[in-house]
């Protein structure tokens, strides 16, 4: 039977794009769907390298703008988050079981060197607890933090060196798709998860316990509360909640009023030196309130020499660099796009990784360990006021000073206080309103939260991180695997065609089964896709037989087909044989440049026919009707079944 129902082809047949234009065209989108380098085409040479070295190195291009008036805000907004930084940096430095100076150095050389390479106005650079007790928990377990804590602060030191090598990497090869199998669900149940156990791992501080777990899931960490209860001391306790109570209290008044920001903003810093000074008058040692002890005076010594890479520790170390750089680039790359959007702002993804990265390789070498930009003190220097990156450095000074004067000043710091400022800050993170949100509007992203949540608070942070991350991909493949297909018809009084279950008023074509597919045809859903255009066919013969019609065509509309592999165009050609065993004609619509480029190279065209291809549905419905029977015609033909 003659399949041609076009006799006049309106489609464009191009010649397909050579390998290397195509490859490149890949590729720009792949890395490059930003097309950052735009602003560069038109310009000389000379202009060309001015522009590339601010794009590359964002300080140059807005050191030379900055002026008196934009300094007094970041010199305000530089001091409050400074305030913050102290109190954050010591709290965080314990919370990875190394010196508390290096959580204060941690706040000095790597704000610099942000302010150079950052995109973000508003973030602000510091230490994190989630990465700091994923890194304790990580080298733990090779190196004890207690035994030897020489070799567990090298460790340390490798790992924030392999962190940054790892960020660096992905914004230099632009491949900031990895961050995208970090969904937002996944990081809701992860930050909610690790808040949990930090907050409970702090009460060995609110207690006073010298015996605790190195393990971080809950049941380890309540069985160790428990089996020590004989440490508890009363002191301590209630200097915990009393502090804590503060915290809250505090954190209260800015949520309400938000102009008010500075009172939560200086509040773990007033926590930290009520804590000093009543911990030096009243010998709280000798109650059982321990404190922090020496601090050193002096800015960042050189820890070069320090980067162990030893083969015995290695695969810990990089296992440690990689999962906490990717945490660490997944909260500080969202943080600051939040904050960017607020004030209609863009900052660019790949930069932030390379900021980050250059931070972390350097910050290695200073005695830095693992820094990114913490919610809290970004949401700090938000309020504040800052208008741009020169907050950092402002922050930047005012620690330097901290440590070439002040630091000694912090060595009565109380535990117990530091662990009210983690807990605080933590309870902050917990988002059950966010969970159930998800609940209510996507279940799959609520299971993905919950295994989160839940491995991390059960299992382990990694393990936690992989069933989310894991489940993420096995939703994206079943998105792959059994893509979208509906049926179209026609919205009354318009040229529209839309989906029957969303639009139920549709009119059919007699004759006519319109079928809309809306995903990239691969080998992995071909099967799926082939049945299910059959079972279409089977259900509106079934329909038409029973009105007294017959199904004469089907037309597939590949609007939506971005790709398509050989398999997809082998099941075409099935799709298209079983039809015409059956006397019905088959036509294609609006195939997408890449699709059409691969069915005329592998010669589908040539055998399907020019003619049935078409540019809209309307235009493949003109085409047809000349060969469309009446309805008498039907009556009086005989009825015949759809055969596979």
């Amino acid at each position: 039977m003659d399949n041609s129902i076009n006799p006049e082809p309106l489609v464009n047949f191009a010649p397909p794009r050579d390998f290397a234009t195509s490859l490149k065209s890949d590729l720009k989108e792949t890395f490059f769907p930003d097309d950052p380098f735009r602003q560069f085409k038109d310009d000389k040479p000379t202009r060309r390298v001015a522009k590339a070295l601010q794009y590359f190195i964002p300080i140059l291009e807005w050191l030379p703008k900055y002026n008196l008036r934009l300094l007094r805000y970041d010199i305000l907004a530089g001091l409050t988050i400074t305030s913050l930084a102290i109190p954050q940096g010591i709290s965080y430095a314990k919370l990875a079981e190394i010196p508390p100076i290096i959580g204060l150095y941690s706040s000095f050389v790597p704000p610099l060197l942000y302010a150079v390479f950052g995109s973000s106005k508003h973030l602000a650079v510091g230490t994190v607890a989630a990465a700091s007790l994923l890194l304790s928990s990580t080298l733990d377990g090779v190196v004890s933090s207690k035994d030897n804590p020489a070799l567990y602060l090298q460790l340390i030191f490798t790992a924030t060196f392999i962190t940054g090598i790892f960020q660096t990497a992905l914004g230099f090869l632009r491949l900031g798709i990895l961050m995208d199998f970090l969904s937002h669900s996944t990081i809701t149940g992860f930050m909610g998860g690790t808040a949990t156990i930090i907050c409970l791992q702090q009460l060995k501080g609110v207690f006073g316990l010298n015996h605790f777990t190195n393990k971080t899931d809950v049941i380890s960490v309540m069985h160790a509360i428990i089996k020590n209860r004989k440490e508890w001391r009363w002191e301590s306790a209630v200097v915990g909640i009393i502090f804590l109570i503060f915290l809250q209290l505090t954190r209260y008044v800015a949520k309400k009023k938000p102009k008010l920001f500075w009172v939560s903003a200086m509040a773990p810093l007033v926590t930290v030196v009520i804590g000093c000074l009543f911990a030096y008058f009243a010998h709280a040692e000798d109650h059982g309130i321990q404190i922090v002890g020496h601090l050193k005076k002096g800015i960042n010594p050189s820890s070069i020499h320090l980067l162990n890479f030893d083969s015995k520790y290695l695969p810990t170390v990089v296992k440690a660099g990689i999962v906490t750089g990717l945490i660490a680039l997944a909260e500080g790359i969202a943080i600051g796009r939040s904050f960017a959007i607020m004030k209609n702002e863009q900052i660019d993804g790949n930069k932030e990784m390379i900021a980050f990265g250059f931070m972390n390789i350097v910050g290695s070498f200073t005695s830095c360990y693992l820094t990114t930009g913490p919610f809290s003190k970004t949401a700090v220097n938000f309020n504040a006021g800052c208008r741009t990156a020169m907050s950092n450095i402002i922050m930047a000074i005012f620690m330097g000073l901290t440590l070439l004067f002040l630091a000694p000043l912090f060595s009565y710091t109380p535990l117990v206080a530091l662990s009210a400022i983690i807990m605080s800050a933590m309870l902050g993170l917990i988002k059950y309103e966010e969970a159930y949100h998800l609940l209510k509007v996507d279940k799959f992203d609520f299971v993905i939260c919950m295994a989160a949540f839940l491995g991390v608070s059960f299992i382990s942070m990694d393990v936690g991180l992989m069933l989310s991350v894991g489940l993420g991909i096995i939703r994206a493949l079943l998105y792959v695997a059994r893509p979208a297909t509906c049926k179209l018809g026609k919205v009354p009084n318009s040229i529209l065609y839309r989906d029957f279950e969303q639009y139920p008023g549709s009119e059919n074509v007699p004759g006519i089964l319109v079928l809309q597919l809306g995903s990239p045809i691969y080998f992995a859903n071909c099967t799926y896709i082939r049945e299910r255009i059959l079972r279409w066919i089977r259900e509106e013969q079934a329909n038409t037989v029973s009105k007294g019609d017959i199904l004469e065509n089907v037309f597939l509309d590949l609007t939506g087909v971005t790709s398509i592999d050989m398999t997809g165009i082998e099941t075409l050609i099935e799709v298209h044989k079983t039809l015409q065993a059956n006397d019905i004609k088959m036509a294609i619509i609006n195939p997408r440049t890449k699709v059409m480029e691969k069915m005329i190279t592998s010669k589908f065209v040539d055998t399907f026919g020019k003619k049935n291809i078409f540019l809209s549905i309307d235009a493949a419905i003109d085409a047809c009707r000349f060969s469309l029977h009446n309805s008498k015609q039907h009556n009086d033909a005989p009825l015949q079944s759809f055969v596979v």
